[in-house]
Protein backbone atom coordinates (compact mmCIF):
# COMPACT_ATOMS: atom_id res chain seq x y z
CA UNK A 1 0.00 0.00 0.00
CA UNK A 2 2.78 2.46 0.90
CA UNK A 3 4.59 1.78 -2.38
CA UNK A 4 1.43 2.58 -4.33
CA UNK A 5 0.94 5.81 -2.41
CA UNK A 6 4.53 6.91 -3.02
CA UNK A 7 4.23 6.09 -6.73
CA UNK A 8 0.94 7.96 -7.02
CA UNK A 9 2.33 11.04 -5.28
CA UNK A 10 5.47 11.06 -7.41
CA UNK A 11 3.36 10.95 -10.57
CA UNK A 12 1.18 13.79 -9.32
CA UNK A 13 4.08 16.09 -8.46
CA UNK A 14 6.42 15.31 -11.38
CA UNK A 15 4.57 17.53 -13.90
CA UNK A 16 4.80 20.49 -11.50
CA UNK A 17 8.57 20.15 -11.47
CA UNK A 18 8.71 20.13 -15.26
CA UNK A 19 6.75 23.37 -15.51
CA UNK A 20 8.57 25.28 -12.78
CA UNK A 21 9.39 28.21 -15.06
CA UNK A 22 7.62 31.49 -15.66
CA UNK A 23 4.97 31.57 -18.39
CA UNK A 24 4.30 34.15 -21.06
CA UNK A 25 2.02 36.74 -19.47
CA UNK A 26 3.37 36.33 -15.93
CA UNK A 27 4.22 39.73 -14.44
CA UNK A 28 7.70 39.63 -12.92
CA UNK A 29 8.40 43.33 -12.53
CA UNK A 30 10.26 46.10 -14.32
CA UNK A 31 13.29 46.47 -12.07
CA UNK A 32 16.08 43.93 -11.60
CA UNK A 33 15.33 43.24 -7.93
CA UNK A 34 11.64 42.42 -8.46
CA UNK A 35 12.27 40.46 -11.67
CA UNK A 36 15.09 38.44 -10.08
CA UNK A 37 12.91 37.54 -7.09
CA UNK A 38 9.87 36.63 -9.22
CA UNK A 39 11.91 34.54 -11.65
CA UNK A 40 13.65 32.75 -8.77
CA UNK A 41 10.25 31.92 -7.28
CA UNK A 42 9.27 30.49 -10.68
CA UNK A 43 12.41 28.31 -10.75
CA UNK A 44 14.70 30.40 -12.94
CA UNK A 45 17.88 31.79 -11.33
CA UNK A 46 18.92 35.00 -13.11
CA UNK A 47 22.54 35.23 -14.27
CA UNK A 48 22.30 38.62 -16.00
CA UNK A 49 19.99 41.18 -17.58
CA UNK A 50 20.48 43.04 -20.83
CA UNK A 51 18.42 45.17 -23.18
CA UNK A 52 17.44 43.59 -26.49
CA UNK A 53 15.05 44.96 -29.14
CA UNK A 54 13.18 47.17 -26.67
CA UNK A 55 12.75 44.32 -24.19
CA UNK A 56 14.52 43.34 -20.99
CA UNK A 57 16.28 40.02 -21.50
CA UNK A 58 16.91 37.94 -18.39
CA UNK A 59 19.41 35.16 -18.93
CA UNK A 60 18.73 32.48 -16.36
CA UNK A 61 18.99 28.77 -15.58
CA UNK A 62 16.84 26.19 -13.84
CA UNK A 63 17.81 23.65 -11.18
CA UNK A 64 19.17 21.25 -13.82
CA UNK A 65 21.37 24.06 -15.27
CA UNK A 66 19.29 24.35 -18.45
CA UNK A 67 19.64 27.92 -19.71
CA UNK A 68 16.80 30.21 -20.78
CA UNK A 69 16.28 33.71 -22.10
CA UNK A 70 13.20 35.35 -20.61
CA UNK A 71 12.01 38.50 -22.37
CA UNK A 72 10.17 41.08 -20.26
CA UNK A 73 8.14 44.08 -21.39
CA UNK A 74 9.80 47.08 -19.70
CA UNK A 75 6.51 48.98 -19.35
CA UNK A 76 4.32 46.26 -17.84
CA UNK A 77 6.87 43.83 -16.39
CA UNK A 78 5.10 40.95 -18.16
CA UNK A 79 6.99 38.02 -19.70
CA UNK A 80 6.57 38.24 -23.47
CA UNK A 81 8.72 35.31 -24.66
CA UNK A 82 10.83 32.49 -23.28
CA UNK A 83 13.59 30.85 -25.29
CA UNK A 84 15.54 27.78 -24.33
CA UNK A 85 19.26 27.99 -25.04
CA UNK A 86 20.27 24.65 -26.53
Amino acid sequence: MTKHLILALSLVFTPAIGFALPSVGDVVGTNPEDATAALATAGCTVDEFEAEDGQIEAKCHDDSSKRYEVYIDPASGAVTKIKSED
